[in-house]
């Protein structure tokens, strides 16, 4: 581990170490979830669970593991964990050498550093001389991606930057909605235009009228992975998404159903037709939101229409449970925008230091 602390008097007492190996970064596991909870930023993504997860098979394969190296950054103040910069470098065919945030960029929805809101600018004034001048880092490109486009990182980097003599460039990568949930299902359905209050209204009636629906959540089963087997076995009837699940994606995808259930953050929610599984969502429990993360649905029941029948049910789930917000996530999908979801857009910065 190295270290770098800036002499008092200058700015604060600020130390910067970097950790380098898991079992490193395992000591940190007391203190990096508290952190994430006070952060100027608040995602299940940055969580230690979900990152260490990620980790173990570079996002389900997504980056290869030869060249791939863990550079986390950490700032202390008299002893406290204040900042942390989730870091790795790596490269692949296509994506040349840099220091990229761990989970980017595919399987991860929403990324940032996570530090105390007041301490933000200087710990990343500090970082940025940190790995410009610290041997270790072996590139010294910044490519950070999946950054929400209000956040503050994005400013500051920017300023930061072209005062350190360094270049930026911010590029907007794709929109990810959000539904924001009032404190009534009718007040939701007011929300919405009169032609999507009637399709809602609609498909659900359809639905209760041809089959026994219910709602089960899975996420305290004690067969986790048998659960999480079957919501694959239905992710495989979208075409898409039948490519994307590799024997990697699916260990990543069976690991985060445990960590995920292990950290309590888990919200498995399971579409009954008739006593049969008709579709699943994987979703997240955490800041009072509801956060889905990804879909699997069975075509047998497909002219109930229900990926859209159990995202109604689970929007009154969550309004009747007191949650401010669906978050959708990354994906510009028209169902998203139907169900009142707002725009918000993901950003990357690309960043060379002097």
């Amino acid at each position: 581990m190295s270290t770098q602390s800036v002499p008092t008097g200058i700015i604060s007492c600020m130390k910067l170490s970097l950790i380098t190996s898991k079992k490193e970064w395992e000591t940190l596991r007391p203190e990096w979830d508290p952190l994430v909870a006070k952060s100027f930023r608040v995602y299940p993504f940055l969580e230690f669970w979900y990152l260490f997860n990620w980790w173990q098979t570079l996002g389900g394969g997504e980056w290869p593991e030869e060249n791939s190296r863990l550079q986390i950054v950490t700032a202390r103040e008299n002893g406290d964990l204040i900042g942390i910069a989730p870091l790795f470098t790596s490269y692949k065919a296509g994506s040349e050498p840099a220091i990229r945030f761990i989970g980017q960029i595919e399987v991860t929805d929403h990324l940032d550093f996570i530090c105390l809101p007041d301490k933000l600018e200087s710990f990343l004034s500090q970082l940025l001389d940190f790995i410009n001048e610290n041997p270790e880092f072996n590139t010294k490109r910044l490519e950070l991606a999946n950054i929400l486009k209000d956040s503050p990182t994005n400013s500051m980097m920017e300023s930061l930057c072209r005062e350190k003599q360094g270049s930026f460039e911010l590029t907007v990568l794709q929109p990810s909605p959000g539904i924001p949930l009032p404190s009534s299902w009718d007040g939701y359905l007011q929300s919405l235009s009169k032609k999507q209050r009637h399709e809602v209204r609609r498909k659900e009636r359809n639905a209760e009228r041809d089959h026994q629906v219910e709602l089960v959540f899975s996420q305290d089963s004690t067969d986790i992975d048998g659960e999480m087997g079957r919501f694959i076995e239905l992710m495989r009837n979208e075409e898409q998404k039948a490519k994307f699940l590799t024997p990697l994606t699916e260990q990543f995808l069976l690991e985060l159903g445990r960590a995920a259930q292990e950290a309590g953050c888990l919200n498995l929610a399971n579409l009954m037709l008739d006593g049969k599984q008709a579709a699943v969502y994987l979703n997240f429990i955490f800041d009072n939101k509801l956060w889905v993360y990804n879909t699997g649905w069975n075509p047998e029941f497909s002219q109930a229409s229900p990926g859209w029948v159990l995202l109604v049910k689970l929007i009154q789930w969550a309004i009747a449970n007191g949650l401010n917000e669906v978050d959708m996530m990354r994906g510009d999908e028209e169902y998203k925008y139907r169900f009142g979801g707002i725009d918000r857009h993901v950003v990357q910065i690309i960043a060379d230091l002097i």
